[in-house]
């Protein structure tokens, strides 16, 4: 099975890659709170290849929120948050496979950044990504004490005020929110100019 997958993710990665480079995707987490916009990084193919994969899947439609630390970050995206499992097992649900370390230092965690969620290094020593779980740095002076531990794939385009409405939430002593702040995600496919127009977003030179 994890051969498959992996063959899909490659397929599904070079289709992204092979069509007109002057596209890209921005995608779209709605919460209660209102939208959050992020683009995606080339340089981490597999990352973005697999969370494309799975937001047109809906996959993460009516996934929660279910980590949530004001001063660091959200995480979101365990399969075990929407699939009717008892809450204290939210943040413990694996897919069937993970995805390899990709890191780079012109990608740190800034505030804004969108990183994979993984376990710990003592179970998990190629820090390899969870499937699905991700997590938005919150904190304004970043959490650059995680820079090249976890795959950095993505940043906020527009929304951070959504993430810090997100941490003002009342949570429990596990960090889960009370009430449940639950998603939907779509994905746009837009030209790279009107990325950089409309979001003021630069592409890296490469």
């Amino acid at each position: 099975m994890n051969k498959v997958i992996t063959l899909f993710i490659a397929i599904f990665t070079f289709m992204i890659f092979s069509c007109a480079n002057q596209e890209d995707q921005v995608v779209t987490i709605s919460t209660e709170f209102g939208d959050i916009e992020l683009i995606l990084f080339d340089e981490a193919p597999k990352h973005k290849a697999n969370f494309l994969k799975l937001a047109q899947e809906k996959f993460y439609d009516s996934t929660a929120f279910h980590r949530v630390i004001n001063q660091f970050m959200i995480q979101g995206g365990d399969v075990n948050s929407k699939n009717g499992s008892p809450v204290e097992l939210w943040g413990q649900g694996n897919m069937d496979y993970t995805l390899p370390l990709e890191v780079s230092p012109n990608f740190m965690h800034v505030r804004g950044a969108l990183a994979a969620a993984r376990k710990p290094d003592q179970v998990n020593p190629n820090k390899e990504s969870n499937g699905s779980q991700f997590y938005i740095v919150q904190n304004p002076n970043g959490e650059h004490r995680l820079n090249m531990e976890y795959s950095i794939f993505g940043q906020v385009l527009k929304g951070m005020e959504v993430v810090d409405k997100i941490v003002e939430q009342p949570v429990n002593e596990m960090f889960r929110p009370i009430k449940d702040i639950r998603m939907k995600v779509k994905v746009a496919t837009l030209k790279k100019a009107e990325i950089t127009q409309k979001y003021g977003y630069i592409y890296p030179q490469k």
